[in-house]
């Protein structure tokens, strides 16, 4: 009987494998079967696991608090809080719309200004408005970036924070750079 190279290698590789699962306790292929698969009907509900909080980290409920806190008015729209901010730059007062809202997982806060309505054209839009925020996007820095919400027709400048050391001068900080971005690119946004 000849005993070929390719039959060695197989053979060698089964035993490293099933020695790995061994020593690195992995479970059975079987064990792993047996487990109950989450059920597709309308009345149950599949939820992902959400991430163990990081020290310092907020919930839904603190969020709207920490808001409070800062003398802000925040309208709870599902999860997330609507609000008004006064931005200071260059010794003129902005009244911004924003809204601050966790991610799904809670890892992340999501903080959104709202810039103008787009006109009802998309024609009207001058396409180097557009490839000016697209620029701006690469040099903005701190999690921020200009976005479009199709919903109601509006671009945001959005910035994306660690959900961690939440406190109320952190989230003003926040919010005074994000406000400063939506000052400083007024030309770019403004259609």
């Amino acid at each position: 009987m000849k005993i070929s190279l390719r039959t060695n290698f197989w053979s060698g590789a089964v035993t490293v494998v099933a020695t790995a699962w061994t020593f690195l306790g992995v479970p059975s292929l079987p064990a792993q079967e047996a487990a109950p698969k989450p059920t597709t009907s309308s009345a149950a509900k599949v939820t992902t696991p959400k991430a163990a909080p990081k020290p310092g980290s907020i919930t839904e409920e603190q969020l709207g608090n920490l808001l409070k806190a800062m003398g802000l008015e925040a309208k709870k729209i599902e999860s997330r809080y609507d609000f008004e901010f006064k931005a200071v730059q260059n010794k003129e007062e902005w009244n911004l719309s924003m809204t601050a809202v966790l991610s799904q997982d809670g890892s992340s806060i999501w903080l959104m200004a709202w810039l103008d309505q787009l006109p009802k054209s998309s024609a009207d839009v001058p396409r180097t408005a557009l490839l000016r925020l697209l620029s701006d996007n690469d040099r903005l820095g701190n999690g921020k970036f200009f976005a479009y919400v199709a919903t109601n027709r509006r671009f945001v400048l959005q910035r994306v924070i660690s959900n961690e050391a939440a406190t109320t001068k952190a989230f003003r900080s926040w919010l005074d750079d994000l406000g400063a971005g939506v000052v400083d690119t007024y030309d770019h946004w403004s259609v």
